[in-house]
């Protein structure tokens, strides 16, 4: 019997493997925002920057009054255009700019939303990430094949309630394997 694989991993964890050691994928734990014949985008959510959500309001000249979301940890995203910030978040709102990945996950990239955060009006779960991780038409799927991922459903429990340092053991526990316990190198029997 072979099992049947997703035509998208649209909403999906990848889960960097042991032997996948290129920063910022090392440990890492990316959200498919989406996947189809051409190719894949993600945004790590478990790579903290030098940033704090403080930070990139001040320099967007918002102020916030609330202590704790000022100093919410602003997070890699990916390799790719690392100047620019995404809101990955639970609620879809009604933002200028977010695209709807699936039913229980949105990202936003546009100013209002973080207007909205800063005022105590955002969405209840948001993380702020700077830059997003892509992939070519078929890249992907090369990579899966020489087993440098595990994949799973994404969790938001792992995204939002899971300290970043226990995020990408987390994910993996989603399916059962403590990646730990993983050799640094693929087979094929």
């Amino acid at each position: 019997m072979t099992a049947v694989q997703p035509s998208t991993l649209t909403g999906h964890f990848l889960i960097a493997m042991p032997n996948l050691a290129d920063p910022p994928f090392s440990r890492g734990v990316a959200l498919l925002c989406q996947h189809d014949e051409d190719g894949a985008v993600g945004l790590l959510v478990n790579q903290l920057s030098e940033y704090r959500l403080g930070d990139v309001l001040s320099q967007m000249k918002l102020e916030c009054m609330d202590s704790e979301l000022a100093d919410a940890p602003v997070l890699i995203g990916g390799p790719v255009q690392q100047e620019r910030g995404f809101v990955l978040h639970r609620e879809p709102g009604s933002w200028d700019s977010s695209y709807r990945i699936n039913d229980h996950w949105s990202v936003t990239t546009s100013r209002d939303i973080l207007i909205a955060m800063a005022a105590g009006e955002g969405p209840r779960q948001a993380i702020m990430v700077l830059g997003y991780a892509g992939w070519d038409a078929g890249q992907l799927e090369q990579e899966l094949m020489a087993n440098a991922w595990l994949t799973a459903e994404a969790c938001g429990r792992v995204v939002f309630d899971t300290p970043l340092e226990e995020r990408w053991s987390a994910a993996a526990g989603l399916v059962g394997v403590d990646p730990r316990q993983l050799s640094g190198y693929a087979g094929h029997a």
